[in-house]
């Protein structure tokens, strides 16, 4: 769990300090607009949120009336959670009290007309790389088509006629047992349609990732859904534009960023990233993070000179949504799991692309050239020098 020291969430702590014309102008200026369009919760799926000690919150992204198409309404869910048995426990004991909590989420979701779910990173895992251990963290890897978290996912995306993007870590038996960070996509009638493995790895403080497994070999795909066209940018890679750009050019309408990320490294970035994908893309993104303190039996060094530690920081949740005209929904909390609902209107990312020509002005050509010339060990930057 979370230290008491933890602040509960840090859009709550502004509503509660601001009011009125205040409250109004500070919600215009930091979410894009001033109320947030908050949908009432389901009593009987609020009490359900309640007793099972999640946090619930549901907004609406209205796009405008059109003349010549009818709206195009999707309720995308996402849900960020902690772990649910101690990290010393038997891995199939610790992989099914996630499923046991996580069913309950996914039956919120279903129960309130969530049609696209996305979970966070490594969701069926102790989020364990930071150790460098290979043993028993490897056990968690699982075949994409039939895993253990596959199969028990297939069963929920045929229960309620729902898209499931389940982030696990793989293992790939044709390819010599390898293993990838992979996002795994679930239609309504419980098949897998595809996957897409991670594209950029960290190499940063305790984000041992490569010592796992290397940087993905799946492109940019854009699963293409009864509900719209979904892509997945995982992690690390919100940090490379070029990376949200790619699933942007590929067609996407909603990109899910499912991540494992702490306090005291990126929190500062967290409410940037996802955001200005959105709006430099005209698409909708979800930042999605776990929440927690994960503790692990043996210690481990961070290569800082610092003392070793047990534990790998606080994953701070704060799961968001962004529009394609950059507003925003206020994040779930920072130490309870969650579930955060968007009622979207797809029809959004072709109004906005007309409002502000983005994807017309963004000179691919211009860019294409000068990257093939950049990539070439010859090359010589653009300099103008003061002789």
């Amino acid at each position: 769990m979370a230290a008491s020291t933890e602040i509960v969430s840090l859009d709550q702590l502004i509503a509660s300090s601001l009011s009125g014309h205040d409250l109004r102008e500070f919600n215009r200026i930091h979410y894009g607009r001033t109320h947030h369009h908050a949908i009432e919760i389901v009593s009987t799926v609020q009490r359900f949120a309640d007793d099972n000690g999640f946090e619930i919150a549901a907004y609406d992204f209205p796009a405008k009336q059109e003349e010549t198409r009818n709206p195009r309404l999707v309720k995308v869910g996402v849900i960020q959670h902690s772990i649910a048995a101690p990290t010393d426990k038997p891995i199939v004991v610790q992989r099914e009290a996630i499923f046991d909590k996580i069913r309950k989420l996914i039956d919120a979701a279903g129960q309130a007309g969530v049609n696209v779910l996305c979970l966070q990173e490594a969701w069926s895992m102790p989020f364990a790389f930071c150790t460098r251990e290979k043993q028993p963290w490897c056990e968690f890897a699982e075949s994409a088509n039939d895993g253990p978290s596959t199969q028990f996912l297939k069963e929920l995306a045929l229960k309620y006629k729902m898209v499931i993007v389940s982030p696990i870590l793989e293992r790939d038996e044709i390819h010599g047992e390898t293993i990838w960070n992979t996002a795994v996509v679930i239609n309504e009638f419980g098949k897998v349609i595809g996957k897409h493995r991670k594209n950029h790895i960290p190499r940063v403080g305790d984000f041992n990732e490569s010592t796992y497994y290397f940087e993905g070999n799946t492109g940019h795909p854009v699963f293409e859904t009864k509900y719209g066209r979904i892509a997945i940018n995982i992690c690390y890679g919100r940090h490379h534009p070029q990376n949200w750009l790619m699933f942007g050019i590929n067609g996407a309408e909603m990109v899910f960023n499912p991540s494992a990320t702490v306090a005291g490294l990126s929190e500062h970035l967290w409410c940037v990233e996802a955001r200005n994908a959105a709006i430099a893309n005209s698409y909708f993104t979800f930042a999605i993070n776990r929440v927690g303190t994960e503790h692990f039996p043996n210690e481990f060094t961070s290569g800082d000179g610092k003392p070793a530690h047990k534990e790998f920081g606080h994953f701070y949740g704060s799961s968001y949504a962004t529009a394609p005209d950059g507003a925003r929904t206020p994040g779930l909390s920072r130490v309870r799991d969650g579930l955060l609902i968007a009622q979207i209107d797809l029809n959004m990312c072709r109004q906005i692309k007309d409002k502000w020509g983005f994807t017309m002005t963004q000179r691919l050509d211009l860019y294409a050239d000068s990257l093939s010339k950049a990539v070439k060990h010859d090359y010589k930057p653009q300099i103008i020098r003061n002789n």
